[in-house]
């Protein structure tokens, strides 16, 4: 999946980095990331926001590569029968992503990193 994030990359050796990170990057909506592969406890990703945790960060001649921890909010499917008035139940879920932030132009990319599966 292709992503955008210019602020990220601009902010790569500020003291800043890891806040301009978290705020750009929390605020993409959970359907561009790969959070549904992920799902361990629960059947589908919930429509709420989702928090990141940057695990690691290197750079190269060509990219910027990050490991970011994210968790987020699964949902337990029932029977959603007409009669049955209890929301559907969540559950939160954690997976490890990899990004890869080109150095020119801020195209990213990401993965799941299925080693920390």
């Amino acid at each position: 999946m292709k992503l955008h994030l210019p602020a990220t990359l601009a902010a790569w050796t500020s003291p800043d980095f890891v806040t301009v990170f978290k705020r750009e990057f929390e605020a993409l909506s959970a359907g561009v990331l790969p959070l549904q592969q992920a799902l361990a406890h629960s059947s589908a990703v919930a429509d709420e926001a989702f928090q990141a945790i940057l695990i690691a960060s290197e750079a190269n001649a060509e990219s910027l590569v990050l490991k970011v921890g994210v968790m987020y909010e699964g949902i337990i499917a029932g029977c959603n029968c007409a009669d049955d008035p209890s929301p559907p139940a969540t559950q939160t879920e954690y997976c490890v992503l990899i990004l890869r932030i080109d150095r020119v132009g801020a195209a990213a990319s990401v993965a799941l990193d299925t080693d920390s599966l």
